[in-house]
């Protein structure tokens, strides 16, 4: 071990990392920063391994975009519209639950449901949405609403978001993803989100969901104008959120995909795979309290998410079926991978495929 790391820039952090010592802010600079990859993948490939063994999840699930008309209309995204420009949209109830219903036969797990800020969708709305979802599929989990969706909702009906989230909580929802996060700095909100909630407060949502027991992800939308100071700040920020409160499931890094949105005028690019497999790498050494870290092959493509197998991955996420937010944004994937294409593409990365559910509890492995 020492021989292999001998002329590493990074030695000091190699030792601390065989040893399970806590990396500190400047420690994840040094990641960021440094050209050697190898290194750094190497020792996420150790960590993730401590904490998962070979296996590499995925999970048998559905997407549902119930509405892009958004209030906010940030200038990273391509998915949210006007009520009247072209393209718009509002799903019906009777539609979510007829997309709910297509796949009562399909052994799925999860069904994934967000939007946009759509204001004539009231709590109602997300709550009949809900009830309808758990009536189709009594035995799937719910992941539902991002904590800015939950913020829009206690504002417009003078609520706290505590009383939002119990209201989702008795209503059938188990879990709320990630999005909303971005990147937690005001620098980067002022200027491509100004109209977003605070990191502070997309954070105090997810703590609270913590506390009347909603498990949730956590994400960081990199590759634009955010700093490297300020992507350590945002995994530090998470970091010390899940040590009070234990309650993130898995963190997953997403690349800003430029096409068609209104920063696609700055001449910005998408992320390289040496980009992305360095952010994957680098968080599983930072997030040293999450247990699991997600290469989302929606926005990095099934075949790099395969190749950060060895980068500190072990979660592929899942089957999708249908996604419009990244798609809309440039994403080249397809929308869907089958059970049997997730598999092979972890059995010839030499891993075990687990299928989980939403909560990590194994359904199978191996196959």
């Amino acid at each position: 071990m020492e021989e292999l790391f001998r002329n590493t820039e990074l030695k000091d952090i190699v030792e601390k990392v065989m040893a399970q010592e806590r990396l500190t802010f400047e420690d994840g600079m040094r990641l960021f920063k440094s050209e050697d990859l190898l290194t750094i993948g190497y020792l996420a490939n150790h960590v993730c391994r401590i904490k998962n063994g070979d296996n590499v999840h995925f999970i048998v699930n559905r997407h549902i975009n119930h509405t892009n008309i958004c209030t906010n209309k940030c200038k990273f995204c391509a998915f949210g519209r006007d009520p009247e420009e072209k393209g718009a949209y509002a799903l019906s109830l009777d539609e979510i639950e007829e997309k709910a219903l297509a796949v009562k036969n399909e052994q799925i797990t999860e069904i994934h449901i967000v939007g946009g800020l759509n204001p004539d969708l009231k709590l109602d709305f997300y709550l009949e949405t809900l009830k309808r979802v758990r009536r189709v599929l009594p035995n799937i989990n719910i992941t539902a609403f991002t904590a800015v969706e939950v913020d829009y909702l206690a504002k417009q009906h003078n609520m706290s978001v505590q009383e939002v989230l119990s209201a989702f909580k008795k209503a059938g929802l188990d879990s709320l993803p990630g999005g909303g996060a971005e990147v937690f700095a005001p620098r980067v909100r002022e200027r491509i989100c100004e109209k977003k909630i605070s990191g502070e407060r997309w954070l105090e949502v997810h703590e609270n969901a913590h506390k009347i027991g909603i498990k949730t992800n956590a994400t960081m939308l990199y590759g634009h104008i955010e700093t490297l100071e300020e992507r350590v700040d945002h995994l530090i920020k998470l970091r010390e959120l899940q040590d009070r409160t234990g309650g993130f499931m898995a963190f997953i890094p997403l690349p800003f995909l430029p096409k068609n949105t209104p920063m696609e005028s700055l001449g910005l690019s998408r992320t390289t795979g040496y980009d992305d497999l360095k952010i994957l790498a680098a968080s599983r050494l930072l997030l040293d309290n999450f247990d699991h870290i997600k290469g989302y092959w929606i926005m990095i493509g099934p075949k790099l998410a395969q190749v950060s197998l060895t980068f500190g991955v072990d979660d592929l996420d899942g089957t999708v079926v249908e996604e419009q937010i990244a798609h809309d944004a440039g994403a080249d994937t397809e929308q869907y991978l089958s059970k049997n294409q997730i598999i092979k593409l972890i059995k010839s990365a030499g891993r075990i495929p687990v299928e989980r559910d939403t909560m990590y509890n194994v359904i199978g492995e191996g196959f």
